[in-house]
C-alpha cells in the first residue's frame, strides 16, 4: 500500500502562473522566502539555472535563483525572468533630461569652474548632470565647506572668461551660509543654493524608500542622526553610497536643487 507524501510545496508556489516581469537594474523586489529585499544589480546564468544578485539599503549583497513566483513586487508575486538583451544601445536623453548626444566628445576644460561645498554634492552632481559637464567642458570641485569662500573667490580670480558658480547648502535667510555668501558680490561670481541642510535632503525620500527625512535635534551631526533615525547602520560614507545609488536621473532630486544647478550651469558657460 502506498504511503501518503504531505504535499510540501510552499501555498505561494501552488497558485496560478504569476505575470513574469524583467529584472531590469534597480527593480526593487522582495524575495518570497527569505523577506530580503533589494534593488536588482545583476543577473547571471548558471549551470542550475539563472540568478540574480539583489542590493538591500545597507549596501549587502544577496544572490537568489529567478524561480516561478519567487519574489513578491510592490506585494503582488511575481517570476522574475532575465531583462531583454534587445533594445536601445544608449539612453535618448541623459540622467538631467538633457538630449543625449552618442559619440560626443568631452570639451576641453574652461577656465570657468563650479565650486560645491563638499564631496557629497559634487558626486551627486556628477551623478545626473556629468554628460552635460563633460560636453560643455566644466570641472566641478569640492571645497569642504564655505567658510572661507570670498578669500577662495579672491584666489580664483574669476572674469569673463572664467566666470565661477558656487553652489551652497542650507542657503536661507538668516543663515551663516547666507551672511557668508553676501560678502561675494564680483559679477562673474554667482552663489546659489538650496534649503536643505545636507544634499541628502535633496534626493526623493520616495526614491531612497523612505517615508521623509527625519527631523534631527540641533546640536546633533545631521547625518550620523538620520543614521540613527532610520536605523541604519552609524556608517554616513556607506549610507551615501546607499542614497547615491538610488538617484538615477533628475527625476530622483528634489526642483530646489535642479533649478539651482542648471542655473551655475548656463551662467558659467555664458559667452563672454
Amino acid at each position: 500500500m502506498r504511503s501518503y507524501q504531505p504535499d510540501l510545496t510552499p501555498p505561494w508556489k501552488k497558485s496560478t502562473p504569476a505575470p513574469e516581469v524583467p529584472a531590469e537594474p534597480d527593480l526593487v523586489v522582495e524575495e518570497a522566502v527569505s523577506g530580503f529585499c533589494g534593488a536588482a544589480i545583476r543577473c547571471e546564468k548558471t549551470a542550475q539555472g539563472p540568478t540574480v544578485t539583489l542590493e538591500d539599503r545597507f549596501g549587502k549583497h544577496r544572490v537568489f535563483p529567478m524561480e516561478p513566483r519567487g519574489f513578491l513586487l510592490e506585494g503582488k508575486v511575481v517570476t522574475l525572468v532575465r531583462p531583454s538583451a534587445g533594445g536601445p544601445v544608449r539612453p535618448a536623453r541623459t540622467a538631467s533630461g538633457s538630449v543625449a548626444v552618442p559619440g560626443a566628445r568631452a570639451r576641453v576644460a574652461r577656465a570657468g569652474r563650479i565650486y560645491v561645498e563638499g564631496r557629497h554634492d559634487a558626486e551627486l552632481v556628477e551623478r545626473v548632470w556629468g554628460d552635460d559637464l563633460r560636453i560643455e567642458g566644466v570641472v566641478v570641485e569640492y571645497l569642504e565647506g564655505i567658510d572661507d569662500l570670498p578669500a577662495i573667490v579672491r584666489e580664483f580670480a574669476p572674469g569673463p572668461d572664467a566666470r565661477l558658480g558656487v553652489l551652497v547648502d542650507h542657503l536661507v535667510p538668516g543663515s551663516k551660509e547666507s551672511r557668508i555668501a553676501a560678502q561675494v558680490t564680483d559679477a562673474d561670481v554667482l552663489v546659489v543654493g538650496h534649503p536643505y541642510i545636507d544634499v541628502w535632503e535633496a534626493v526623493k525620500p520616495s526614491s531612497v524608500g523612505i517615508p521623509g527625512w527625519p527631523a534631527v535635534p540641533r546640536g546633533q551631526d545631521w547625518k550620523t542622526g538620520v543614521c540613527r533615525a532610520l536605523g541604519w547602520p552609524e556608517n554616513t560614507g556607506a549610507a551615501w553610497q546607499h542614497i547615491l545609488s538610488r538617484v538615477g536621473s533628475y527625476k530622483d532630486l528634489e526642483p530646489q536643487l535642479l533649478g539651482r544647478v542648471e542655473e551655475l550651469i548656463d551662467f558659467v558657460t555664458l559667452p563672454a
